[in-house]
C-alpha cells in the first residue's frame, strides 16, 4: 500500500489510488479555493478501515500542500476529519464537523 500513489485525476474530478489491479476513488467537486469531498469508492477486498484511513489521509495532505480548503460531504470522510483533529485547520470558516 506504501508504494502506490494518490492521482487527481481532474477530468473525472476523482482521486484514484491504484492497488494492484483495484482502483479507489475519492469523488470531488471544485468551486473557488475550497474542495467538497462528495463519495469514497474503495473495492470490496479493500474495504477495511485502515485502507480508508491512509487513502483519506494520502488525499488530505495532497490538498494541504495545494492550499484548498476542504468540506467533507461524504460521511466517512467527515468522520475521519473529526477523529484526526489535525486536519481541522482545512476546513473553510465557518464550516463544522
Amino acid at each position: 500500500m506504501d508504494t502506490a500513489e494518490v492521482s487527481d485525476n481532474d477530468f473525472l474530478r476523482q482521486f484514484e489510488y491504484k492497488i494492484d489491479t483495484d482502483l479507489a476513488i475519492i469523488e470531488y467537486a471544485l468551486q473557488e479555493r475550497k474542495i467538497f469531498l462528495t463519495k469514497l469508492i474503495v473495492p470490496e477486498d479493500k474495504h477495511t478501515e485502515a485502507f480508508e484511513n491512509k487513502f483519506i489521509t494520502l488525499v488530505l495532505e495532497h490538498l494541504k500542500e495545494r492550499n484548498l480548503s476542504v468540506v467533507p460531504t461524504c460521511p466517512t470522510i467527515a468522520k475521519f476529519m473529526r477523529k484526526h483533529r489535525e486536519y481541522k485547520s482545512m476546513l473553510p470558516i465557518g464550516v463544522r464537523i
